[in-house]
């Protein structure tokens, strides 16, 4: 899915950005970084052209540094780096998951470097303890809520909690992602079974959804009219909407689900000090503006949503511990794959 940013706010926030100085205590690292030249990055927490702006911003704010963007699902991205890791050919500097139990999976096999970045002393206090200190932290977030197609559905029709896509009449016109892809497709899936048991997702089958594989396919469905309701990111959901597609949102009744992507520097990073200064990036205020401007929440609290989205504080919010992820998302993997046959 392409993004929709609109060119001149994100010229203006990379802009903005590109012109704040290096911090003084940062310089020695920024120096060693440029000698390196270039970086890494396996996201999956953006859209490919997003986060390919995302690079580029990064490089006009430090010139000289180039960033390499891997962008794939949550679960490909993850395959993909165990596959480096087992072959002992580092190629990645910097991961940033959408399924925040990737990490301590990675601290176990000592594969994350030890680096506090400068700016995590910062972050917002929503996300303080998602993180392992001096390993991986919070650098972006979204919601995983309801998303319908407005020109076929009204606004009083629309589901307004998630038991609503249990109604017949959503039969064969709901859409998913795959939790076997989409870090935060996971996430959504474990918050649903802790709150209304396995129990929904087979009732959810028998409404015969349309199931794809990353997290943004719903959008692309509901935008084609080939579905009317669905599950999707708050973040991508508002950029479609702003771009004229009849995409809408609600926040279920019974909780939005809040999805965190951390951030970390990998032990064997081919580009360790450009990585570490990406990662100290990920952090800071200018990458907030740019992820504001993409609809991605910011995990700086000096950088609020853009009208049209809801402070987290007004959210009633479905948190999963990182704890409960690591366990519950294989389980979930395998359970989604026994029932939408």
């Amino acid at each position: 899915m392409t993004t929709i940013i609109t060119r001149r706010a994100l010229t203006t926030a990379i802009a903005a950005a590109a012109a704040f100085p290096a911090r003084a205590e940062i310089a020695a690292s920024e120096e060693a970084a440029r000698k390196e030249g270039s970086l890494t990055w396996y996201v999956a927490q953006v859209d490919s052209e997003t986060a390919e702006l995302m690079g580029r911003a990064f490089t006009q704010q430090f010139p000289g540094i180039k960033v390499s963007v891997i962008r794939t699902t949550g679960q490909v991205a993850y395959e993909r780096l165990m596959q480096d890791l087992k072959n002992s050919a580092p190629q990645c500097d910097v991961f940033s998951a959408t399924d925040i139990s990737h990490m301590p999976a990675l601290m176990k096999r000592n594969a994350l470097a030890n680096y506090t970045p400068d700016n995590a002393a910062f972050i917002s206090p929503a996300f303080q303890g998602l993180g392992e200190p001096g390993f991986f932290y919070p650098s972006t977030s979204t919601l995983m809520l309801m998303i319908y197609n407005n020109q076929k559905v009204k606004a009083e029709e629309a589901p307004k909690s998630w038991t609503d896509l249990l109604d017949p009449r959503w039969k064969g016109r709901c859409a998913f992602g795959h939790p076997g892809f989409s870090g935060y497709v996971g996430v959504w899936t474990v918050a649903m079974r802790r709150l209304y048991g396995w129990d929904y997702f087979e009732k959810l089958a028998k409404n015969n959804p349309r199931i794809g594989r990353s997290g943004n396919d719903p959008i692309t469905l509901l935008n084609a009219g080939e579905c009317v309701v669905g599950l999707g990111p708050l973040s991508t959901s508002l950029q479609s909407h702003e771009r004229g597609n009849p995409i809408s949102v609600v926040y279920p009744a019974d909780g939005s689900v809040l999805c965190v992507g951390p951030s970390g520097v990998l032990a064997n990073a081919p580009h360790p000090n450009a990585g570490r200064l990406f990662a100290n990036w990920l952090m800071s205020i200018d990458f907030a503006k740019i992820c504001v401007e993409a609809r991605i929440d910011s995990v700086r609290a000096e950088v609020p949503p853009k009208g049209g989205a809801k402070p987290l504080s007004e959210v009633k919010l479905l948190k999963v511990t990182t704890a409960e992820l690591g366990k519950q998302v294989p389980e979930v993997i395998e359970q989604w794959r026994d029932t939408f046959i």
